[in-house]
């Protein structure tokens, strides 16, 4: 009987073929000789993503050329045969009629065609039955075609954040070149590039059209936090402030809408999140980066931001493996080291990426910082002449022995930027793009000297250096997650005054900014609070409340502005000096917030005026004492006799009001400690998961 099925099903097939798409009996004069290769229907090919929500599937049909290339066509018919299953619109919008069966759908285009099979069983669980033909390979054919500076194109990715002095924030000739001449796969943007959404737009479209054969990664670091690039978008808190709630579905959805916001411009790669496991609070670069010095807690919130940014379509990167977190040095300005043996690795910086990888992120982000007790490998500083240890970036032994091998890892490497003084001070900027790939990278971000890197590694290549198997797995890599992804070279791209209509309803969305109002709001920790001082509440309109500080300082006090209107300012002076009217304003005072802030540790030691000047606060003026850590929790290590003490661990708009809302009792704090805050003396001043409530 399945047999009897089968066979009639075919037959409907070809009746469909030959009725719906034969030619009449005139003949047509011949066509000339097209470049086209093979048509395929994007749903067949064993890379696309193909997961099926709802009953409506969007339908795409790729053109393969024979020089390797593929784009996205909507030159094509489309039809199915069993539309008791399911039904197809001309733009190939397949709708499920919600009964259960076989639905063939194909894809005509001149005398090429493709089916796909649609099956739906008696649950209503829709899928593609997986064809396994050579066809589909587009990977290994585009490979076969491609020169080998094409190969190595796709494989570099600058940045063009200035150019002759001045910010990029539109497409110049001068880029657009050099995007054609080395075939470049990809560009990362800054801040200075993303200023309003309509703009961002615009650059961005202007990126992928200079691009000739291929779509590219277009790219940004989007954290969150203190590293947020895009200026128009929403300002959602930071990895630490995540952890600070302890929600995976709050983490979640900041992760959504970051990848929702970053898509609707058209940038399709996102370098975050950080899995850095921060259990250093002398770390001066990751800090509040970090969700946690908890591998456990870092891994599941980690895990569940990968989950929000690819759940929206937007390509997420764990980083800085193998983990940046318990270093003491910047790898911006210096080369870090972390000592540690393989099982404390694997126990504490691994294992956040291992869970990573295990639930299929998209990128990993490789490390400037040495590993010596896992690869003992030594080279000669150029800096120092000195021998030194490869940083992970560099190491064969972390990206291909440890990462691809031992942790079986087989998605995308990108290094870390290229530019970092780790790299080019001891290592120089062509030999560490070449030692880069050949330990195994697939992208080398921010190359210094595009030409000469290049030129570099073409040499390596044609000295046999380096493999040129090793570049195509790199390149087979770099083209399967950007057909996962639908990053195309499209025939009909959408008209960008669509695109920026889009943009301009989902960048900063009402939506959007109730996730980070709410993501701020748990995360407020209420570290301390001697006496029930806070909350504020109920305090009669001649109270006189003094905000102090220095950095942000005024926009903590916007915030408690908007509460109580008898609110006044000091805002410090770099000396930290306070003038004779000062003093007399804070001897009036009934309440001083202190508004705190630190990104090193220089400036957190108690001997820095900062700290000196707060301590001076709390022990000459009668008044409490609240203080608010900005942005480190660890503040209060140089303060611990403040009366009370409120950590939000950035300096965006929605923590300052979460802050404020929280110290005038509007809402009850909840956030839990992501990190244990140390006495200095190697005690605990509080300990990791501390956080009081009213």
């Amino acid at each position: 009987m399945r047999k009897r099925k089968w066979f009639l099903l075919m037959l409907a097939v070809s009746i469909v073929l030959t009725a719906g798409f034969s030619s009449p009996s005139k003949k047509k004069p011949p066509k000339p000789k097209d470049d086209v290769h093979d048509v395929v229907i994007y749903q067949n090919l064993p890379e696309a993503d193909t997961a099926i929500s709802g009953n409506t599937v969007q339908m795409e049909a790729i053109k393969v050329y024979k020089d390797g290339h593929f784009t996205k066509t909507d030159d094509v018919r489309w039809s199915v045969a069993n539309k008791k299953v399911a039904r197809i619109s001309s733009d190939g919008e397949l709708t499920l009629t919600g009964k259960s069966g076989v639905a063939p759908i194909f894809a005509k285009a001149g005398k090429k065609i493709d089916t796909a099979f649609l099956v739906v069983d008696k649950r209503g669980k829709a899928s593609f039955r997986t064809i396994k033909h050579k066809r589909y390979k587009l990977i290994d054919y585009a490979v076969s075609k491609m020169t080998v500076e094409e190969k190595l194109g796709q494989m570099l990715m600058p940045d063009y954040r200035n150019w002759n002095g001045q910010n990029v924030t539109e497409m110049l000739p001068e880029i657009e070149q050099q995007i054609k001449d080395y075939d470049l796969g990809g560009v990362i943007l800054f801040r200075e590039n993303v200023v309003t959404t309509e703009q961002t737009a615009r650059l961005v479209d202007a990126y992928q059209q200079a691009s000739e054969k291929y779509g590219m990664f277009v790219s940004i670091d989007q954290e969150g936090g203190i590293v947020t690039r895009l200026q128009s978008g929403t300002d959602m808190p930071g990895n630490m402030a995540l952890g600070a709630t302890r929600s995976g579905e709050i983490t979640k959805d900041v992760a959504r809408a970051i990848g929702e916001e970053l898509g609707s411009l058209g940038i399709n790669t996102n370098f975050a999140p950080t899995l850095d496991v921060n259990n250093n609070p002398d770390n001066p670069v990751i800090g509040v980066r970090s969700f946690s010095e908890n591998p456990a807690l870092t891994a599941e919130l980690g895990t569940a931001y990968i989950e929000g940014m690819q759940g929206s379509g937007t390509i997420a990167t764990a980083k800085h493996f193998p983990g940046h977190g318990d270093t003491e040095v910047d790898s911006h300005v210096g080369l870090p080291e972390v000592p540690y043996e393989m099982d404390r690795l694997k126990e504490v910086e691994l294992y956040p990426f291992q869970q990573a990888m295990n639930a299929g992120v998209d990128a990993i982000m490789s490390a400037h910082i040495t590993f010596p007790k896992i690869d003992e490998t030594k080279v000669i500083s150029k800096k120092t002449g000195e021998e030194i240890s490869l940083p992970a970036t560099l190491s064969h032994r972390i990206l291909t022995g440890l990462m691809r091998e031992e942790m079986n890892y087989d998605g995308l490497i990108v290094t870390d930027a290229m530019n970092m003084a780790a790299i080019t001070e001891h290592y120089g900027t062509v030999d560490a793009a070449i030692l880069s790939v050949k330990a195994g990278t697939d992208i080398v971000l921010m190359p210094v000297g595009l030409e000469a890197v290049r030129a570099g590694l073409l040499e390596a290549i044609n000295n046999g250096d380096i493999k040129e198997k090793r570049i195509d797995a790199s390149v087979k890599r770099i083209l399967s997650l950007k057909i996962k992804r639908g990053i195309f070279k499209e025939e009909s791209p959408e008209p960008i005054e669509d695109r920026i209509a889009r943009a301009v309803q989902t960048v900063g969305s009402p939506e959007h900014k109730a996730i980070e109002k709410t993501a701020a709001e748990k995360s407020i920790t209420l570290v301390k609070n001697n006496d029930g001082i806070l909350p504020l509440s109920g305090l009669q309109d001649t109270a006189k409340i003094v905000v102090i500080g220095a950095t942000y300082n005024q926009d903590l006090f916007n915030a408690i502005k908007e509460k109580h209107a008898g609110t006044s300012v000091i805002n410090l002076p770099s000396d930290y000096q306070l003038t004779e009217t000062q003093k007399t304003q804070l001897r009036d005072a009934d309440y001083i917030i202190i508004g705190s802030h630190t990104s090193n540790v220089a400036t957190r030691l108690p001997s820095h005026p900062q700290m000196q000047r707060i301590n001076d606060l709390i022990e000459s003026y009668e008044a409490p004492a609240i203080a608010v850590a900005i942005r480190n929790p660890y503040d209060i290590m140089s303060y611990p006799e403040v009366d009370a003490y409120i950590a939000q661990y950035g300096f965006r708009t929605a923590s300052f009001k979460a802050t404020a809302a929280a110290i005038f009792g509007e809402m009850n704090p909840s956030g839990k400690l992501p990190v244990t805050i140390p006495t200095g003396q190697g005690g605990t001043l509080y300990p990791f998961g501390h956080g009081l409530s009213y």
